[in-house]
């Protein structure tokens, strides 16, 4: 269509609206995580559905300082395909987590969505990478 064909020219600036909108929301969750030692077991205890059983409130921060310090990473494009597989590891865990939790299939898949979305999405950034817009211009 002749009306979108110039669109295109804008790719790098797509891609940074993208890394900085997901970047945003994984501070905005990580950081409240991050500076409440009192949570990081709580979310550490994810990793026990990987049949790791100790340590759980160091599992916690690293998943915390990982959302909040990717998600800084992110928007600004710095170290994108190791940040982005560094979140694709977390969130494989938190789709693991949901997956194996009590309830029905289909509340399990409900609440695990928004975590296998993340992993989708971080997949396909590890490929397509950070565009011209960033820190590293990778």
């Amino acid at each position: 269509m002749a009306l979108f064909s110039q669109v295109g020219k804008y790719s790098n600036f797509g891609l940074f609206i993208m890394r900085a909108g997901i970047g945003a929301i994984l501070i905005m969750y990580g950081l409240p995580v991050l500076t409440h030692p009192d949570k990081w077991t709580g979310m550490g205890e994810a990793m026990g559905n990987l049949r790791i059983h100790f340590w759980f409130a160091f599992w916690g921060f690293m998943s915390a300082l990982t959302m909040t310090v990717g998600g800084l990473f992110c928007i600004l494009g710095l170290w994108f395909r190791l940040v982005c597989l560094l979140l694709l590891f977390n969130f494989i865990v938190a789709a693991f987590f949901h997956l194996h939790s009590a309830g029905s299939l289909n509340e399990r898949l409900n609440e695990a969505s928004h975590a296998l979305e993340l992993c989708f999405i971080f997949f396909g950034f590890f490929f397509v990478g950070a565009g011209r817009l960033s820190v590293d211009k990778g």
